[in-house]
């Protein structure tokens, strides 16, 4: 009850999660002792599997694209952490024939470092350090909700597409109070630590729904972009740059 007094869930069946709050999550912060974040991204890969992130983009990206488009891609993963979509994803590809190189972004060098193998760079989604139109795609799970306010979600949405090529695909968890009873009921069965349970029912108290990011996509400049609901439980961005037309 304690945990649950602290989160402030004890107000949410009264006000059905309508507002969007920012309570902090315990591993945002960047001085974490290595050996909770090695646990906690141990623990958080299996919630993930057990909730099929991964899913949204495998369905999604061969109907979007098409699967000749599918054959080669280069993704910018951003808030990728310790790179598990990507190696998910990856492999995933590899079975079909095709070749998804990610590149992982992170504000946490830590994080990252979890994924020696990966190629990873440090840096922040507000201010990507790339050139224009880098990267065929721009992906993100379940790192929106991690900004604290508007004016950020925005900036995030923009950088995105500068980066991209031609296609930005992001994820994130809806805010509404049956996900925030599946979390809850999940991370407990999953046998998760406390601090990383309480970081997951935060994670919904601070998610948007889609009214929210479709407001927050036009104002980045995003104005012809879906966004969607994704089995209940996900918010879902994708917006596809025009092709380039042929000059004569």
């Amino acid at each position: 009850m304690g945990l649950w007094r602290r989160l402030g869930a004890h107000r949410l069946p009264a006000m059905f999660l309508t507002q969007r709050r920012t309570p902090p999550e315990y591993f945002d912060a960047l001085d974490r002792p290595l050996n909770e974040l090695q646990a906690a991204y141990r623990q958080l890969g299996r919630v993930n599997r057990c909730f099929k992130f991964s899913h949204p983009f495998v369905w999604v990206l061969p109907r979007w694209l098409g699967r000749e488009r599918c054959r080669r891609l280069e993704f910018l993963d951003l808030g990728a952490g310790d790179g598990l979509l990507g190696r998910i994803l990856g492999r995933w590809a590899h079975q079909r024939g095709w070749d998804w190189q990610f590149t992982n972004l992170d504000i946490n060098p830590r994080a990252l470092a979890l994924n020696p193998n990966g190629r990873n760079v440090v840096g922040s989604v507000l201010a990507l350090p790339f050139e224009e139109g880098c990267f065929d795609v721009v992906i993100a799970s379940q790192m929106t909700h991690h900004l604290n306010t508007e004016v950020e979600v925005v900036q995030h949405f923009r950088e995105a597409w500068r980066v991209t090529r031609e296609a930005v695909l992001l994820s994130d968890v809806h805010r509404n109070a049956g996900l925030m009873g599946l979390v809850w009921l999940g991370t407990l069965l999953l046998g998760c630590s406390r601090p990383l349970r309480a970081d997951a029912l935060v994670s919904v108290q601070r998610a948007f729904r889609v009214a929210e990011w479709k407001s927050l996509a036009h104002q980045a400049g995003l104005a012809d972009a879906r966004v969607w609901l994704y089995a209940g439980t996900r918010l879902m961005l994708q917006a596809r740059k025009p092709a380039p037309t042929l000059s004569r």
